[in-house]
């Protein structure tokens, strides 16, 4: 089976041969046909995660994935063969960037009927990670205030149009040329972060989703009211992370170390920080699948590459510019 493979940390991908993925009792194979690219890809190859992602070298890579079931383990009873699905697979069962991929059923959902399987490729990790923040760790209700940074990207664009069907207030930042996408998709207030400042524009807000972290993130906090919460999915890691991901007292005391300053600052202030990492669900997802079919919610593709691109299209992750996702096909 041709897949594309981390070999070492912080060098590119390679194409290469590799075993038949084992399909347990609960698992499901997918053949893959479309696989959305993510950040996280990008931040596994050059080793940022390896602290609390250590895997064993050399690693299929890929996140996403859409397809067709082509076998189900003994135990499987949700899913049938032919069935067009999408996941997110757990993380330390990623690779989706290959010709089959065995998801464990509880991380898998019939794709949404409305959806392409390039759409439904993009949707996996972007709209599990704005569920998770906006309606697990957020709680957000009707005529709260709902500051999302990078509207245009691919959590952004599904968070906006998140936060508008849970009855938000929406701000979010983005660059003067996607103002006008942005407002499609319901933001209410655009702040052109090259040229403005949000936090001499905004205040008052109940909840804040930053993808950018950093001063970015300081700022952040002091657009909240009092109570408010800031949901970080870039870092830096908390206790709380650490203790969900069962790591060892000495991560758990550097995530702590990494966190204080920012704590520290929300303590000062009267709002709470929280990191999150996105976990994987397939029953979140078939919420997500009932929302894109009422159209409530529209996957943003915004450039689609083959998969002998895959090494390139991660690379490129970093480089930014595109709406959305892109996304890797197989014919």
């Amino acid at each position: 089976m041709r897949a594309f493979v981390m070999t070492k940390y912080k060098e590119p991908l390679q194409e290469a041969d590799v075993p038949e993925p084992v399909v347990g009792e609960h698992d499901v194979l997918v053949q893959v046909q479309a696989a959305g690219l993510n950040t996280v890809d990008e931040k596994i190859r050059s080793g940022a995660f390896k602290s609390f992602l250590p895997y064993e070298l050399p690693q299929v890579m890929g996140s996403d994935v859409a397809g067709t079931v082509i076998r189900v383990g003994a135990k499987v009873r949700e899913f049938a063969l032919g069935d067009q699905v999408y996941a997110q697979p757990r993380m330390d069962r990623i690779g989706t960037f290959a010709e089959r991929i065995a998801v464990h059923e509880a991380d898998l959902a019939l794709k949404p009927e409305t959806a392409s399987l390039e759409e439904a490729g993009s949707l996996p990790m972007v709209a599990l990670t704005a569920w998770q923040a906006l309606v697990e760790r957020g709680d957000v209700q009707p005529g709260q205030r709902v500051l999302i940074h990078g509207g245009a990207g691919g959590v952004g664009s599904i968070a906006i149009q998140l936060a508008k069907h849970l009855g938000a207030t929406v701000a979010t930042t983005a660059s003067a040329g996607n103002a006008d996408f942005v407002r499609e998709l319901g933001a209410d207030s655009v702040v052109d972060y090259r040229n403005q400042d949000f936090e001499e524009l905004l205040d008052g807000y109940d909840l804040v989703l930053d993808s950018v972290g950093g001063q970015n993130l300081e700022k952040s906090l002091r657009v909240l009211r009092p109570g408010g919460k800031a949901i970080g999915i870039v870092g830096p890691p908390d206790a709380a992370f650490a203790r969900e991901k069962g790591l060892n007292p000495v991560l758990r005391l550097a995530m702590t170390a990494l966190s204080s300053k920012i704590r520290r600052q929300a303590r000062k202030l009267g709002v709470t920080y929280e990191f999150l990492f996105m976990r994987a669900s397939g029953d979140q997802l078939r919420q997500i699948s009932a929302l894109v079919d009422k159209g409530v919610l529209r996957p943003v593709v915004g450039r689609v590459f083959d998969f002998d691109q895959t090494a390139a299209a991660v690379q490129s992750l970093g480089k930014g510019g595109i709406r959305g996702k892109a996304v890797i096909t197989r014919a």
